[in-house]
């Protein structure tokens, strides 16, 4: 059977089939140190855990759930939502549960986008917003994030790249891969830019509560403009990569918009899941303290190892990963991750897979435990030796 020509526009994702080869050298005998990619190592909530075996076992659960998501569970974002960046959303019609926030890239682009319609990427970033846009038939305009402007839009740049067919802008702050902290002014400005140009932001969410001290939401600026969406997830702040809980959340108008769509992909997330991330939405603070003490545990240990190729790196970064400058013996990122697979046995992630603009950058996943990463450290340090 012959394939749609939709899907000769993408390959297969580079961590899907990465990821297999590190399968298949640790079933050879290797021992593979897996800095690749972004997946919490760390448990659950036991409190969560525990809400999902109690309810699990409820007569009658097992059934079909609203689209919308249950009560319980937008109720429970909306209150995350209050304490953690001071937004207010309305339950009722202002929240949408995901299956994470993966799916509501495709659910927000099919919803405003039309086929030809431009949307503006940026350069690096998550590859899912290409790989999307690529299979809806979307004019793709990546706009450049770079070192010499720390990683931040050029505004003049966004103005060239824009047309009447633009439709979204991309953002992603605390921004995967590089780890950059968007300020108050930029997202003003993100906001100011969009509503004259009367273009969807969307701001992908995920990282902020991981490693920084200022967690922000694009959606405080709903007041002064109502086409912002913003996903988020569950993933990365509480460890439930696996469980696949996130949330989009805008105006009643846009979220019906997205719901339209949606409704038409699934039929409600199980039961028991939902009621227990209402109960990870509920945990205080001092779950997030603990967390981020073992993240800056192990990011000292990465940073120690990046000091041994010489490599530079940025200390004001939050999310789960360290971006780094290759050495500069190395002519590519790809390059440098081949070296650390086959010399090492260390696998991190080649800038370039997220961009051009990463083709000089390599990025390391700090979901490894501190002996994991000790282990790493002391496989470096004798080709250091060697190199002096």
């Amino acid at each position: 059977m012959k394939p749609s020509t939709r899907i000769s526009q993408v390959s297969e994702y580079y961590f899907s089939k990465k990821l297999s080869e590190v399968r298949d050298l640790q079933r050879n005998g290797h021992d593979i140190i897996n800095l690749g990619i972004g997946s919490p190592d760390l448990p659950s909530h036991s409190d969560v855990i525990k809400e999902l075996n109690k309810t699990s076992q409820e007569k009658g659960i097992n059934s079909y759930q609203p689209y919308r998501g249950i009560d319980e569970l937008r109720e429970a974002f909306s209150g995350w939502y209050q304490n953690i960046f001071k937004v207010n959303l309305n339950p009722k019609n202002e929240i949408l549960p995901l299956f994470g926030s993966k799916e509501g890239i495709m659910h927000i682009t099919t919803a405003f986008c039309n086929p030809g319609d431009r949307v503006l990427i940026p350069n690096p970033c998550y590859p899912a917003y290409t790989s999307v846009s690529k299979l809806l038939n979307l004019d793709i305009q990546y706009y450049n994030l770079t070192e010499e402007n720390n990683w931040l839009p050029n505004f003049n740049e966004l103005e060239k790249l824009w047309n009447n067919q633009c439709k979204i802008l991309w953002i992603n702050y605390p921004h995967m891969p590089t780890g950059k902290v968007a300020d108050h002014k930029t997202f003003k400005k993100l906001v100011s830019w969009t509503k004259y140009r009367n273009v969807l932001l969307v701001n992908d969410n995920p990282y902020s509560l991981i490693l920084n001290d200022h967690p922000k939401s694009i959606l405080s600026f709903l007041n002064d403009y109502k086409d912002i969406i913003e996903l988020n997830s569950l993933s990365k702040s509480h460890n439930m990569a696996g469980w696949r809980v996130g949330s989009l959340c805008g105006t009643a108008e846009n979220i019906n918009h997205v719901l339209k769509v949606k409704s038409n992909f699934d039929s409600g997330m199980f039961k028991p899941v939902q009621l227990a991330a209402s109960k990870a939405l509920k945990l205080d603070k001092s779950w997030y303290n603990n967390l981020n003490i073992e993240y800056r545990k192990r990011r000292e240990i990465i940073w120690k190892i990046l000091d041994l190729f010489h490599s530079e790196y940025k200390k004001d970064t939050a999310g789960l990963f360290v971006w780094a400058k290759i050495p500069t013996n190395f002519k590519s990122s790809q390059e440098f991750s081949d070296y650390l697979l086959t010399e090492v046995r260390i696998f991190a992630a080649p800038g370039h897979v997220f961009g051009s603009n990463g083709k000089n950058h390599v990025r390391f996943s700090l979901c490894a435990n501190v002996d994991k990463l000790n282990q790493a450290y002391n496989r470096v340090k004798p080709l250091n030796e060697k190199m002096k």
